[in-house]
């Protein structure tokens, strides 16, 4: 029998569990908790998921594991971003990776591939005389799953968003900038992340196909980025940008192209769909390919006056599936 295969992506947007919080953890699983049901993933890849702390344990994914605790994906098995020491998840804006197959293996990147470049901002107050470092704040999450004979590499990353990153003494808090030039700085270096971290997942992505040119492949997650700009183009390799017809095998194809345009957006701001939510695959994957998915008939409008999280607990992305159909 064929193997069908489902695979997601999901942004739970700063899944916490706080004592007071509002909306409460219980709140945003009443309306989250249905989400995943539908979800009905095989593979299930999240972002923005906190660690919670409790005395004398290491710091753990328990907001996740109360979201999850009556459905299927409590049982599946996990793999996620840890500090660099292993010794526990970081406190913010965790990865994670459910899977009904086995996990054999999981890594993670950050700088492995492609150091932080040195940068020396130009409006900051006092002014900087030497280059310090740009480092971008999450690594890239990579699971290789069991599927029978095959494995399939699942890569989940959630590239830096659109948010300027901080100038110092260009701004009075943290969205009101003392000048147009220190914004313009801000938005230049979280582009330097962003472009930085599609490096890094593409040279993760070419180590595998130099092992295998007909590695399964799906890279998924948050891209903050629609798939016709340079970091998703970075990380796609596809022929028109590298001219090189002998890398035609190693192109990887965002899915959600088979979805009508109309249609086709995981989050909506100032009134307009954006798509920044992906799942890209190699062309060895892409030929198993049935059609995707976008749960966005009750998104929000992130950007509205009155759009808060209290009135709106659920997320502000929308869950975006692939399936496939795996020959035995």
């Amino acid at each position: 029998m064929p193997t069908k295969l489902r695979i997601a992506t999901f942004n739970l947007e700063n899944l916490d569990d706080k004592p007071g919080q509002r909306p409460s953890l219980d709140e945003r699983g009443a309306i989250m908790r249905p989400q995943l049901i539908r979800i009905n993933a095989d593979i299930l890849c999240l972002q923005e998921v906190h660690g919670q702390e409790t005395s004398g344990q290491p710091r753990r994914l328990l907001a996740l594991d109360k979201l999850l605790a009556t459905t299927k994906y409590a049982a599946y098995q996990r793999a996620s971003t840890m500090l660099e020491d292993g010794s526990q998840v970081y406190d913010e804006r965790n990865l994670v990776v459910l899977s009904r197959f086995a996990i054999s293996a999981h890594r993670q990147y950050k700088h492995d591939f492609a150091p932080a470049p040195f940068y020396r901002k130009v409006t900051a107050k006092p002014k900087e005389t030497e280059a310090k470092e740009i480092t971008w704040e999450r690594p890239i999450l990579h699971a290789q799953i069991k599927l029978g004979s095959r494995v399939l590499h699942v890569i989940n990353v959630h590239l830096k968003s659109r948010l300027p990153s901080p100038v110092a003494g260009q701004q009075s808090d943290q969205y009101t900038w003392s000048s147009a030039a220190g914004w313009a700085e801000g938005s230049f270096i979280s582009t330097m992340k962003r472009v930085g971290q599609a490096l890094e997942t593409r040279m993760l992505v070419d180590e595998i196909f130099a092992a295998d040119e007909d590695a399964l492949i799906v890279v998924c997650g948050d891209f903050n980025a629609g798939y016709d700009e340079v970091s998703l183009e970075a990380i796609r390799g596809e022929v028109e940008n590298t001219n090189n017809e002998k890398l035609i095998k190693r192109v990887l194809v965002p899915c959600e192209r088979s979805i009508p345009e109309s249609a086709r957006y995981s989050l909506l701001h100032q009134g307009r769909g954006a798509m920044l939510d992906h799942l890209i695959v190699s062309r060895s994957l892409l030929s198993f390919y049935r059609g995707s998915e976008i749960h966005n008939e009750m998104l929000h409008d992130e950007s509205i006056g009155f759009a808060s999280d209290r009135k709106y607990p659920e997320s502000d992305h929308a869950p975006v599936i692939a399936e496939f159909e795996l020959p035995d």
